[in-house]
C-alpha cells in the first residue's frame, strides 16, 4: 500500500499536540488590525482546540499528525 499524504494546506493551519489534541489559530487575525482593542489582539495570539465535529475530518488530512 502506498504512503498516506499529508495535505499541506492543514498542515499549516492546524497544530497536533502531544496528547493528540488538534488545535487551530482564530480567523481574521492580521486584516484591520489596528482598529481592533488590544484584549481583541492578545485573543488571536493564543491556540484554540478545534470543534469535535471537525477534529475526524482533520485528522484524515494529518495521518501522521505532523505539528
Amino acid at each position: 500500500m502506498p504512503k498516506l499524504k499529508t495535505h499541506k494546506g492543514a498542515k499549516r493551519r492546524f497544530h497536533v499536540t502531544g496528547t493528540g489534541k488538534i488545535m487551530r489559530i482564530k480567523g481574521p487575525k492580521s486584516h484591520l488590525r489596528r482598529n481592533k482593542s488590544a484584549r481583541v489582539k492578545r485573543l488571536f495570539d493564543s491556540k484554540v482546540p478545534l470543534s469535535p465535529a471537525d477534529t475526524t475530518r482533520i485528522k484524515r488530512l494529518i495521518p501522521n499528525g505532523v505539528a
